[in-house]
């Protein structure tokens, strides 16, 4: 009988790193690193993760992006002069230039919510700003009516008025016609968001994640979770 795997929880490290400083993953020295946990993915998974590591280490696109995601997380940070200090300098959006720049990318689709359009615009004045060719296409683009999906009135955001349904299918399939090189998500929703990493031919990255009560921040959660929103672990969500 196959041995059953024990499921990774990288989480559990946590309490490693703040106990020695790092990690078993982090440790250059297999002398000195810290013991790998029982639900280390490294030890379940070996040889997934080895073939996966050879993969990027070829000849291919997955490759090339694997080389340059690594070179721009090193061109990100900068050492402060006269210390052992290191210092990030680059923002996500001067990430994703380097990023696009180093692969040679031109034309960059948006996959904006309509919630974001002025934030798209002023990304798009960046880009351009930068030699690169933005293409924007908004998630409400068609206008088709919430309802032809099989939703009820009532699950609606306004009830008896109109609303048009995201199509992230739609935007996936116009930046595969105008054949960009790469594409962002601004803002989509959970989900919606899923559909057009799924459809689109082109790599994706996600510039800005939906959070309307944080400011699309949602990493407040994790970081209040101990005072604002622990009701979270407290119990099942009530969805209603």
């Amino acid at each position: 009988m196959q041995e059953e795997q024990v499921p990774p929880s990288c989480s559990r490290c946590s309490a490693v790193w703040q106990k020695n400083g790092t990690t078993n993953c982090w440790s250059g020295d297999p002398e000195t690193a810290p013991p790998r946990p029982g639900n280390c993915p490294a030890g379940s998974f070996t040889e997934i993760v080895e073939d996966a590591f050879e993969v990027m280490k070829g000849e291919n696109e997955d490759a090339k992006i694997a080389f340059v995601a690594a070179r721009v997380e090193g061109l990100c940070y900068q050492p402060v002069p006269g210390t052992d200090t290191i210092n990030a300098r680059w923002t996500r959006v001067e990430d994703t230039i380097a990023f696009a720049r180093l692969m040679g990318y031109e034309k960059i689709g948006i996959a904006s919510c309509i919630g974001l359009l002025d934030e798209c615009e002023r990304l798009v004045a960046i880009l351009k700003a930068q030699g690169l060719t933005p293409l924007s296409v908004c998630c409400k683009a068609g206008s088709f009516d919430k309802m032809e999906l099989g939703l009820a009135e009532s699950d609606k955001v306004r009830p008896g008025t109109f609303e048009p349904a995201c199509n992230p299918i739609a935007q996936a399939e116009i930046c595969n016609e105008l054949k960009t090189d790469m594409n962002i998500i601004l803002g989509l929703c959970v989900g919606h968001d899923m559909l057009f990493n799924k459809h689109s031919k082109a790599p994706v990255t996600t510039l800005v994640v939906k959070d309307r009560v944080t400011g699309h921040n949602p990493a407040a959660v994790l970081y209040g979770q101990n005072f604002y929103y622990k009701r979270l672990q407290k119990g099942p969500m009530k969805i209603e």
